[in-house]
């Protein structure tokens, strides 16, 4: 009776009973008894990492030295100009193709106006006006333009078969002042360029279109609405684009550290425009001029500008070596704590998490790498967690987690610098509580084991996850979760073998066991069934008990001395033990499981062991929590059980924890001895060290359930007459009246417990219990909580009141009764 679970009834482990038939009393209390306590224990510490880097110092990845830097410098020339140069740094080879220039037609062919340079580029320079010169700088945005408008030109004036191609000695030259915006000035040649050219061979002819700097030549398909977008386009360039990158270079040249809000401002506009033109993406034709101009502004060093560029430059999708350096820049921007606010008040989320919703492992791998660290830094601030849950990034991290799982073995390692990654800024998305439903909707948490079974040997992609489950599995819905996972507990015990001796991940696998079978018969089962799941535990059991073990305690302490700490590794290692040995406790709840465990030689001269070698002075928790593992496996009193044999040697050690000033301590030995004193031994074991007295003074207590472990302990000793005596002068009798009257109506378990030790002091009713005084009070309160409307009349809830009727019926109300009888055997009727 006393190692009986003594609170309302659990119902199913996760997922709330509904219009469940009303359970009879009897069902009730037999539920009610058969419920041994399930332990709990503070969920593992997870100290935060000060320095925001890739890799932490403890990182202990299967490829360390392989792993991209966290720390690296950018330039404007680390970027690519143009865009479209691959991003491989290959050089590619020349097609082996000669272009045969076709002859003018006659002396009136436009191409034939095309200026020859100079033969001496130094003569060329002279004649040049100093404004000309100053626009022909490299890298500014006329010389850009004008180049791309040649390169245009050469690209499309190649021909079709059978047609003549167009000698690019006769081709226009543009106007440079037109490039920068400035009217155009019509001549011979724009009227020339206006004539057919026939082409032989071919029955049509084509007008070929005013050259302009960075304007394309069409050359015979007669798609009138494509040049109208390119005027278009052209006009939009000029009139807004243009100056507004001129404005950005002249900005910048006489920009300071503090005055970047002006550039920041043109960005802005810079990128309306492109949106209202439809020029995002690569639909620009003169993005690489665009993008030239950003990239000379990175050299300023501005974070917030940065910032800018870089969601300016996604817009405009670089791709290559540019994507990876604007990933980078991203992530060092978000290093440093203080740059969080700015990452709040701009739109740069959206585009790093466009990056990771579309591009490929393959080809983007350490870009995504560098984006990923990016939102593991940034979901550590409260703040962006929460913007980061309203922009969907739970669904974006489950289809890249799909992505990186299904990617080529040739990408398996850089798959794996990016989960370690991933799963960090996905432990720090659990803290949320937002966070719990849509990890279940968007199934992360079976995803995660998607990812340790093809990552079990990386012991950091290992530990992040694990930290999840350890946050997550103490919610009954990431519970149920977890549990519908195919072979969740067979994945979970290899890992524990494989990383033993990796304490962080060890201690946070067996805190996820213990949620898992805290609240489950089923899940109790299901892991117990694995093959070589007590091997394992066991094992671990004993390695961890083993290690650094430290010097044999003092037998007498002195009673006020203050602990001293322990080495941060024991104090790690035990913090292991009290996780595993509530998975036991937890474990042996369960009908078929328990009786293994207590005829488990092994199990029980473990938690033996480590009653002898722990003290509670400095090992509470973990001695705390063996004495309630025991308690639940002295239930099964089986002839073959390993504890039953053992019962002495347990009681024995149990004076450690009755003696020590823990109350936690005290109540559980307390209940251990109300199971083990049904031996005669342990009942002569008790008197003799005077432990009884110690019960006595239990009663005293303001604890329900002290009062009932007490109990316990005084049904058990009373069945031995000679103990009857040596009880009632300690004044256990008319303590037991006084804790009836103060706790009896309030719990009807307790209550019937307590009729019962009063019932065996009296023998039955052939001894004198009570002076006289004592014996009225005693039937008055008997009489009064006899009464079941008036003992359950301040229930007011009417499923507590089931509960509180049933235990009213079948433990106080036969109790209460034979004790009744005792005490008027004359007067007493039925």
């Amino acid at each position: 009776m006393a190692s009986m679970e003594r609170k309302q009834p659990i119902l199913s482990p996760f997922v709330p009973r509904r219009n469940a038939v009303r359970k009879t009393s009897a069902e009730i209390v037999s539920e009610a008894r058969q419920s041994l306590r399930v332990q709990s224990t503070q969920r593992p510490f997870t100290p935060r990492d000060g320095h925001r880097q890739l890799f932490g110092k403890s990182s202990a990845g299967v490829d360390r030295d392989n792993r991209p830097p966290s720390t690296f410098s950018l330039h404007a020339q680390n970027f690519e100009f143009p865009d479209s140069r691959p991003g491989s740094g290959t050089r590619l080879s020349p097609l082996d193709h000669k272009p045969h220039l076709p002859v003018p037609c006659d002396d009136e062919d436009p191409f034939k106006a095309f200026p020859k340079p100079p033969a001496d580029p130094l003569e060329a320079k002279k004649r040049q006006p100093r404004t000309r010169a100053r626009l022909l700088r490299a890298g500014s945005l006329t010389t850009l333009s004008l180049i791309e408008g040649h390169k245009d030109v050469k690209e499309r004036v190649n021909p079709g078969p059978g047609q003549k191609q167009a000698s690019l000695k006769r081709l226009p030259s543009s106007d440079h002042t037109e490039a920068r915006g400035g009217p155009h000035k019509p001549g011979p040649r724009r009227a020339a360029s206006e004539s057919r050219i026939k082409q032989p061979g071919v029955g049509s002819s084509v007008r070929p279109t005013e050259c302009r700097a960075g304007q394309t030549t069409e050359l015979g398909n007669g798609d009138e609405t494509k040049s109208k977008e390119e005027d278009a386009e052209t006009l939009v360039w000029n009139n807004t684009i243009a100056p507004l990158l001129r404005q950005l270079e002249s900005m910048a040249a006489g920009s300071s550290e503090g005055s970047v809000d002006p550039l920041c401002d043109v960005c802005d506009r810079l990128h309306g425009t492109l949106a209202e033109a439809d020029m995002l993406g690569r639909r620009c034709k003169r993005r690489s001029g665009i993008l030239r101009t950003l990239f000379r502004l990175i050299d300023l060093h501005s974070a917030r500008l940065n910032l800018h560029i870089s969601r300016l430059c996604l817009a405009l999708c670089v791709s290559g070596n540019n994507l990876l350096n604007i990933c980078k820049l991203i992530f060092q921007i978000s290093r440093s704590e203080s740059n969080d606010i700015l990452f709040q008040n701009n739109s740069i989320i959206d585009s790093f998490l466009g990056v990771l919703s579309k591009e490929d492992v393959s080809s983007s791998g350490e870009a995504l790498l560098y984006c990923v660290g990016t939102l593991k830094f940034l979901s550590g601030n409260s703040a962006i967690l929460r913007l980061l849950l309203d922009k969907n990034c739970v669904g974006v991290a489950q289809k890249l987690i799909q992505r990186l799982c299904t990617a080529r073995e040739t990408n398996f390692t850089t798959s794996g610098h990016i989960l370690v990654q991933l799963t960090a800024a996905l432990r720090n998305l659990a803290d949320h509580p937002d966070a719990r439903p849509l990890f279940v909707s968007f199934s992360i948490l079976s995803e995660l084991f998607v990812v340790l079974r093809l990552h079990h040997k990386d012991p950091d992609i290992c530990t992040n996850i694990s930290r999840i489950y350890s946050k997550l599995s103490s919610y009954s819905e990431c519970r149920l979760a977890l549990a519908q996972t195919p072979d969740c507990y067979q994945l979970l015990l290899e890992l524990l073998s494989k990383h033993h001796q990796k304490q962080d991940l060890v201690v946070r696998l067996l805190f996820t066991l213990g949620n898992l079978t805290a609240k489950s018969d089923e899940a109790r089962l299901q892991l117990f069934q694995v093959e070589g799941c007590m091997d394992t535990l066991l094992q671990l059991y004993a390695t961890y008990q083993h290690r650094n073990r430290p010097p044999p305690p003092q037998k007498d302490p002195p009673p006020l001395s203050r602990p001293q700490a322990a080495p941060a590794s024991v104090q790690e290692e035990e913090d292991v033990l009290v996780k595993l040995v509530r998975v036991l406790a937890n474990m042996c709840i369960h009908p078929a499981v328990g009786p293994a465990l207590a005829t488990n030689t092994s199990c029980i001269q473990l938690l033996m062991e480590t009653l002898e070698l722990k003290t509670v002075l400095e090992s509470e928790e973990l001695m705390v929590n063996v004495a309630a593992t025991i308690n639940n496996l002295s239930f099964y009193q089986e002839e073959s059980s390993a504890l039953r044999r053992s019962q002495l040697t347990i009681a024995k050690l149990m004076l450690k924890l009755v003696l020590s000033s823990s109350m936690d301590a005290m109540l559980e030995a307390t209940r251990v001895y109300g199971n083990v004193s049904q031996s005669k031994d342990v009942r002569d074991f008790i008197m003799q060290n005077k432990v009884h007295q110690f019960v006595v003074t239990l009663l005293d207590s303001k604890s329900t359930e002290m009062c009932f472990a007490a109990c316990g302990v005084l049904t058990n000793l009373t069945l031995d007459p000679p103990n009857r005596l040596s009880l009632t002068v300690e004044g256990a009798d008319a303590k037991l009246v006084d804790c009836l009257r103060d706790f009896g109506a309030g719990d009807w378990q307790l209550a019937g417990q307590v009729c019962q030790a009063l019932w065996n002091m009296s023998g039955g009713g052939s001894e004198t219990l009570l002076d006289t005084q004592e014996r009225e009070s005693l039937v008055e309160i008997l009489t009064t909580y006899l009464d079941e409307e008036e003992a359950l009349r301040w229930i007011e809830n009417e499923d507590i009141k089931d509960y509180h009727r049933a235990c009213w019926e079948l433990e106080f109300l036969p109790a209460a009764q034979k004790l009744l009888k005792s005490l008027q055997p004359l007067d007493w009727t039925a």
